[in-house]
């Protein structure tokens, strides 16, 4: 299992290259953000479009979900990460901007923490009406699990590159 696990994260860390545009609101400039081309937009896109798939087949394989539990899980999953995502757009939207109130701008990254708990929260009892609390519980865990390896992934590709 560990050696599948390893070759899921090869194949996710060479497609992320464009993983830190990856939660970036389409068509609207962050300040200091040139504008893309729609080219590059729609590489950075389908490497985000990537990565979601990797790490829906790394939390599929995880979980062992019945076509049942399956046929159920992923739309309401969908929702959930699109949830989650929509509160990070904004949350870096929020730490790239340069405020002029240093405590309204820490405000707001604790607002965004707590709407992602929330999300996580309301999520929790969804996916419980579907899965078994183990199943949830190793939902959670895997999810950590992807991210951790995403981040140990990026970190040594980057040392690679000399940044």
């Amino acid at each position: 299992m560990s050696k599948l696990i390893r070759h899921i994260f090869f194949i996710l860390f060479i497609v992320a290259a464009g993983y830190e545009s990856f939660a970036q609101v389409p068509n609207q400039l962050v300040p200091g953000q040139r504008n893309m081309s729609n080219g590059n937009r729609n590489k950075k896109a389908n490497m985000g479009k990537r990565l979601e798939a990797a790490r829906n087949r790394f939390i599929s394989h995880q979980l062992n979900l019945t076509d049942e539990e399956s046929a159920k899980f992923w739309p309401i999953y969908s929702h959930y990460q699109q949830e989650l995502t929509a509160v990070r757009i904004l949350k870096r939207l929020n730490n790239s901007s340069s405020a002029t109130n240093g405590t309204e701008q820490i405000d707001k990254e604790i607002y965004y923490e707590s709407q992602l708990v929330a999300i996580r929260k309301r999520y929790k009892d969804s996916f419980l009406k579907i899965l078994p609390p183990e199943k949830v519980s190793e939902l959670y865990k895997s999810e950590r699990e992807f991210n951790d390896e995403l981040i140990k992934q990026l970190s040594e590709r980057s040392e690679r590159a000399g940044n």
